[in-house]
């Protein structure tokens, strides 16, 4: 399958029987990244996440517990 990233445009080829690949092809707001735009970014944000100003929102566990 080919597939293009939405950063840079490149075009790579992934595997057909990837889990990846069907959820590109089942899912279309589902978007692909290739490797190198995927590390820069987490390399990014882990230095934003460091610099102790970036809140990072990764878990709702205070909202559930509000909830219950």
């Amino acid at each position: 399958m080919r597939v293009k990233c939405v950063i840079c445009d490149t075009i790579n080829n992934i595997n057909d029987d990837l889990p990846l690949s069907k959820k590109l092809r089942n899912r279309p707001i589902h978007t692909y990244m290739c490797d190198n735009c995927h590390d820069r970014i987490s390399k990014k944000t882990e230095a934003r996440i460091a610099t102790g100003k970036f809140r990072f929102y990764r878990n709702s566990t205070r909202q559930a517990e509000e909830y219950l």
